[in-house]
């Protein structure tokens, strides 16, 4: 058995709360797995408790900036620690979603058509005037959200281009810019790559609305489907997507592809999640479940993954 490990969660982010419950599951399932573990609440004294704690792994329950940015990735690298999931760079890729956009489109990923506008473009340099342009280029209805940012925070659908200002306004509280894209009608379907290999797709079925926060984290209000209930040559091309995705952006150990299956069958890249929910409602766990791996044994992986490839620097 290996020594102490510590299960990083918390933080100060808006997703605190999620970060806690997800933490609190892993150190629970690794602990039920004969490990040592300590659940760490990310504060002001992290650095002073991972050097005095003795760890030989850091699994990383953290969710939002910092968390998922290659902030807290670059001071364990640092400290020397190993940790689970995508390295700095991937993780930093992934988290801003336009420039992540931009090298999956350049891999030959299907993306949807986009546009990026910092907030001190929309304020300062008058780009609030070419509101209407965007909506003509991008066509109805719009999703807006935060560049960055997860659990769909600040994410609006914007039916009528006459709240498009409002919806990006309000996007701007969550951060500096924001990302509009042409709306995709489809299924969303969310698929997890452990290690390289795709696990079975998930389908999302919210039950009222979009698959916001709410959705996301309120038992019952989504329904799941584990597999997703595609043709097989869909469910591969999911597979495939999220896989050329996760080495896209030099992926490792765990992610989770968003995507959106249209009429014609075609998978819609959305976004990598670096560091995915472990709840009760989480997408990963379902996936793990639909290929036979029980969560306990799926925790206990990721970290044997990290122990495997040590710290790179």
């Amino acid at each position: 058995m290996t020594g102490p490990i510590a299960v990083l969660c918390g933080g100060v982010s808006l997703e605190r709360e999620v970060s806690l419950r997800s933490g609190g599951r892993v150190a629970d399932a690794l602990s039920d797995r004969g490990y040592q573990v300590s659940r760490v609440d990310v504060d002001a004294g992290l650095v002073h408790t991972l050097e005095e704690g003795g760890f030989e792994a850091c699994y990383l329950a953290l969710h939002g900036s910092a968390g998922e940015d290659g902030t807290v990735q670059s001071m364990l690298e640092l400290l020397g620690l190993p940790y689970t999931g995508p390295d700095v760079l991937a993780s930093s890729i992934a988290w801003n979603k336009p420039i992540a956009q931009g090298l999956y489109a350049r891999n030959g990923l299907a993306v949807p058509d986009r546009v990026s506008l910092s907030q001190q473009a929309f304020r300062e340099m008058g780009a609030s005037a070419a509101v209407d342009r965007i909506a003509a280029a991008l066509g109805s209805p719009i999703v807006v959200k935060p560049a960055t940012g997860g659990s769909s925070l600040g994410l609006t659908i914007v039916q009528d281009a006459v709240r498009l200002p409002q919806a990006i306004v309000g996007a701007f509280s969550y951060a500096d810019t924001v990302l509009l894209e042409r709306f995709i009608e489809g299924t969303e379907v969310a698929v997890t790559v452990l290690d390289g290999k795709a696990l079975p797709p998930v389908e999302i079925q919210p039950k009222e609305g979009a698959y916001d926060f709410a959705a996301r984290y309120t038992a019952g209000a989504t329904e799941f489907h584990a597999p997703a209930r595609l043709d097989a040559h869909v469910r591969e091309a999911c597979e495939s997507t999220a896989v050329a995705a996760y080495h896209a952006i030099g992926a490792r150990h765990l992610s989770r592809a968003d995507l959106i299956v249209d009429a014609t069958g075609t998978p819609w890249l959305l976004e990598i999640d670096t560091c995915p929910g472990m709840t009760g409602t989480s997408l990963v766990p379902m996936a793990a479940a639909a290929a036979g791996i029980g969560f306990e044994e799926l925790c206990e992986r990721i970290v044997q993954l990290a122990l495997r490839d040590g710290v790179d620097r």
